[in-house]
């Protein structure tokens, strides 16, 4: 064993976490704060209190992911105040609950420009900045479950997310290897915004138990993932997915099937 190689501490490097204020993103933004790093969270607006862990607070930039020019001023400024980036975690994204038949084309060309397009951008703008530093970096992808199975009612996001997995592997390619480009996949996540997809507390604790582990996920259990992944005990990942759904979604067929029950 290599000294340092299970050092998962992220202390002195400077992080972006897209969308890190609210959600996902603020658990992702957390985990990287206790663990020392210097964490810059970008949106269109800021959230009402920023991401703070013992005293330390995340820093705030205004950003549009899907501006091409608010994303080139984004880095300037990292560059200008910390003349470094580490680690670029692309968490940015989403999608409301729309049929893929009753959609719009513009609904669908906005999902893939957000969940895609978006982080493709962000990616490429990242890269330039870490090429040129002697210790390189590492872009995270923070893809979804969605891309795996399908994903009715949200399919243009879906199809965007696998396009995500399939960049990662790309990516890692062509930008090894200075940069690692990993992806991590959340299943069922528990955020302030439940509610929207899964109804009230008896509706979210319903869904919970469909889940193996008998909980969806929390925010901090992505960011370990995505601090794991970025951390040099993962220095020999890159063009890889980890897969976070606390042992994914019991087969349909098992509750359908007139035999083999559990007792």
């Amino acid at each position: 064993m290599f000294p340092g190689r299970t050092d998962v501490s992220s202390e002195a490097r400077v992080v972006l976490v897209t969308g890190g204020g609210k959600g996902v993103g603020r658990g992702i933004s957390e985990v990287f704060l206790r663990q020392g790093a210097q964490v810059v969270i970008c949106g269109r607006s800021a959230p009402e209190t920023l991401p703070a862990v013992d005293g330390r607070e995340a820093v705030f930039l205004p950003c549009d992911v899907r501006d091409s020019e608010a994303v080139a001023a984004l880095f300037d400024e990292i560059d200008r105040r910390y003349g470094r980036l580490d680690v670029l975690v692309n968490n940015a994204g989403g999608a409301p609950f729309a049929l893929a038949a009753a959609a719009s084309p513009r609904f669908h060309e906005k999902i893939i420009a957000l969940n895609l397009l978006a982080p493709l951008r962000l990616a490429q703008a990242a890269n330039r900045l870490m090429q040129q530093q002697a210790g390189g970096g590492v872009v995270v992808f923070v893809a979804s479950i969605s891309a795996l199975r399908p994903s009715p009612g949200t399919a243009a996001y879906g199809a965007a997310k696998a396009g995500i997995l399939s960049l990662t592997q790309s990516l890692a390619v062509e930008w090894a290897p200075k940069v690692r480009v990993v992806a991590v996949s959340p299943g069922l996540v528990r955020t302030e915004q439940s509610h929207l997809h899964y109804g009230d507390e008896a509706g979210i604790q319903a869904v919970s138990a469909t889940v193996p582990l008998q909980r969806m996920a929390t925010p901090v259990d992505i960011g370990e993932a995505c601090a794991w992944l970025s951390s040099p005990a993962a220095g020999y990942a890159s063009g890889t997915n980890l897969v976070v759904h606390g042992g994914g979604e019991r087969p349909a067929f098992l509750d359908a099937a007139a035999v083999n029950k559990d007792q």
